[in-house]
């Protein structure tokens, strides 16, 4: 049965700038172009036959322009591998646009803003695919191309947003659209979280995800799809490419001897390679007294050990606030209001109203700043 072998990639955002990272940011933005580097790479040691790019390879057009030349080198230097792109909502093809009557390398494919295909007969293969003419495009309630019905593979390639309805501005991929495409597998970016492979109908699709993780939001293992698709079968294995990787984890500080030790703790139990990633530390549990958690102490003790860290204080004073409500000061009328709100919330608010409550005990013990949360 023919095959033919793919990298499914997205969501590059080469050129993001990383301003949370401070002097750090530029380092970060040249390891996101290393690592797209190490993907074009694996394409010729996996022998792939296909490198599928879709959509947001750049942050955007005016960031392209500093980065595209040197990937098209790069793509240009593959022996066997095809290279297909559909562009996004981040870098749609446009007039100022790095791939806007360019000339390509031949083989280098840049789907047009229409429905398309590009066929291979040489693997058995054709993909299918669009781009995206600006930042925002609506969607289809079905791909306009038919699908021939003979033996060779089908592939779309697409930049969107599964939803239920077209009501996506960022082209809705709708269960519909999927299960009329009669396509064997359809390679989806836009999505910065890696899905798992799902079947509707004939059809298989899923997300890679981004390949390097933008934020501290975008926790966890970042790569790409590569294996192996045949008429009646989908067979991809993720592969972890990002140079680093963003965690975030909470740290139960409740009865603890020292917080800044359990951080550290937490951290070298996270990752075997912590000291090359990022860290978004939730404080939580419950502390004897306000003055418990000092944020420059713990910074202190765990920023040393990792590539950049932030810690947010989550926890709650053990205090009995019936007894505090009934306290004749400023403090005590605060609670007392607090608990009266408290008791009316909807279900939905009563987090809001507990988190504020905390801030406030925290602030009357001098405990917090202008601009905390």
């Amino acid at each position: 049965m023919n095959s033919v072998r793919i990298l499914h990639t997205a969501d590059w955002h080469l050129g993001k700038e990383h301003s949370y990272l401070g002097a750090k940011g530029e380092q970060r933005k040249q390891e996101v172009l290393l690592t797209v580097k190490s993907a074009i790479s694996l394409c010729e040691k996996e022998n792939v036959d296909l490198l599928l790019i879709a959509g947001d390879m750049f942050e955007s057009n005016r960031a392209a322009k500093l980065f595209a030349d040197e990937v098209l080198n790069c793509f240009a230097e593959l022996t066997r591998t095809k290279v297909l792109i559909a562009l996004g909502n981040h870098d749609p093809l446009t007039a100022d646009s790095p791939f806007k009557n360019k000339t390509l390398p031949p083989n280098v494919f840049v789907f047009p803003e229409n429905d398309s295909v590009f066929p291979f007969p040489e693997l058995g293969c054709r993909v299918y695919g669009r781009s995206f003419s600006s930042v925002y495009s609506q969607g289809e309630e079905r791909f306009f191309l038919t699908v021939p019905a003979d033996d060779k593979v089908n592939i779309l390639l697409l930049h969107g947003e599964t939803k239920s309805d077209l009501s996506s501005p960022y082209f809705s991929v709708t269960k519909t659209f999927i299960e009329e495409s009669k396509m064997d597998y359809i390679a989806l970016g836009h999505n910065h979280k890696r899905s798992e492979i799902v079947r509707l109908g004939a059809t298989r699709f899923a997300y890679s995800g981004c390949i390097e993780g933008q934020g501290y939001d975008e926790s966890g293992l970042k790569g790409a799809y590569l294996g192996d698709i045949s008429k009646n079968s989908v067979k991809l294995n993720f592969v972890p490419l990002a140079k680093r990787v963003y965690h975030d984890i909470d740290v139960d500080v409740t009865g603890v001897l020292s917080v800044s030790e359990s951080v550290v703790s937490k951290i070298k139990e996270t990752s075997e390679n912590y000291s090359d990633d990022l860290f978004y530390i939730n404080l939580v549990g419950e502390t004897e007294t306000a003055d418990t958690i000092n944020i420059s102490e713990i910074k202190a003790a765990a920023e040393p050990q990792v590539y950049a860290l932030r810690i947010k204080d989550k926890t709650k004073v053990k205090l009995d606030l019936e007894l505090l409500a009934n306290e004749n000061s400023l403090r005590g009328r605060f609670v007392c209001e607090m608990l009266e709100m408290l008791e009316k919330a909807d279900e939905k608010d009563k987090e809001l109203y507990e988190n504020a409550l905390q801030i406030g005990l925290k602030s009357f013990d001098g405990q917090v700043n202008f601009g905390d949360n």
